[in-house]
C-alpha cells in the first residue's frame, strides 16, 4: 500500500495554518484557487487531498534567494569573528559602538562571553618610547598599503595588527593614531 505524499501533507498543513491566521493571500500565492480553499473547510475533501497517493504540488528552489541568505550568513560569521578579535585586542566600547553599532551592554556581554576581564576606566596612554615604536611600526605599513586616513576600516585594520604585534590595547593605539591624524602628522 502506498503512503500519502509528505509534501502534500506539508502544503495542506501550511495552508490551513495560513487560513486560520487570516493569510488568504499566502494561500493563493501557494497556487490554491478560492474554490479549492473553500473545499479545505470540508473534512471529507481535506482528507482526500491529505491522503492522495500522487503528488499534486511541487517545490521550486529560488537559487538567488538561497545564495543571498548563505552570503549573509557568511558575512555575519565574519563580523562576529572581527568583533571578537577587536574586543580581545582591547577595543573600547566607544569604538565598538561606532564601527559595529554595539551598545555598552552588548559590549559588556560579549566581553563576558569571551572571558575577558572587566575593565574599569581608561587604559594608560603610551609613554614616549612606545609612541615612537608605534609610529615606526604603523607608518611603514600604512605607506606600503597606501591606506588613506579617510578609510577608517583600513586604518582600523592597521591599528589592530600593530596593537596585536605590540601587545598594546587597541583603544590606546587607535587614540594615538587619531591624535597623529588630528595633528596632520600622517
Amino acid at each position: 500500500m502506498n503512503s500519502p505524499q509528505a509534501l502534500n501533507q506539508a502544503v495542506i498543513a501550511q495552508a490551513l495554518q495560513d487560513l486560520r491566521n487570516g493569510q488568504l493571500r499566502r494561500c493563493l500565492a501557494l497556487g490554491f484557487t478560492e474554490q479549492q480553499l473553500a473545499a479545505l473547510k470540508r473534512p471529507e475533501l481535506l482528507s482526500v487531498l491529505i491522503n492522495a497517493q500522487v503528488s499534486w504540488c511541487t517545490v521550486k528552489v529560488n537559487s538567488a534567494v538561497v545564495q543571498r541568505i548563505l552570503t549573509q550568513a557568511n558575512a555575519v560569521t565574519e563580523e562576529v569573528a572581527t568583533i571578537d578579535r577587536l574586543l580581545r585586542a582591547g577595543a573600547s566600547t566607544e569604538m565598538m559602538s561606532r564601527y559595529h553599532g554595539l551598545t555598552h551592554q552588548e559590549v559588556a556581554m560579549r566581553r563576558d562571553v569571551l572571558g575577558l576581564p572587566k575593565r574599569r576606566g581608561r587604559h594608560p596612554t603610551l609613554d614616549e618610547a612606545q609612541d615612537v615604536e608605534l609610529w615606526h611600526r604603523w607608518k611603514p605599513l600604512r605607506d606600503q598599503r597606501a591606506v588613506e586616513v579617510s578609510d577608517e576600516a583600513a586604518m582600523l585594520q592597521l591599528a589592530l595588527e600593530v596593537a596585536e604585534d605590540m601587545a598594546i590595547p587597541l583603544s590606546v593605539v587607535w587614540a594615538a593614531i587619531q591624535s597623529w591624524v588630528d595633528q596632520d602628522l600622517v
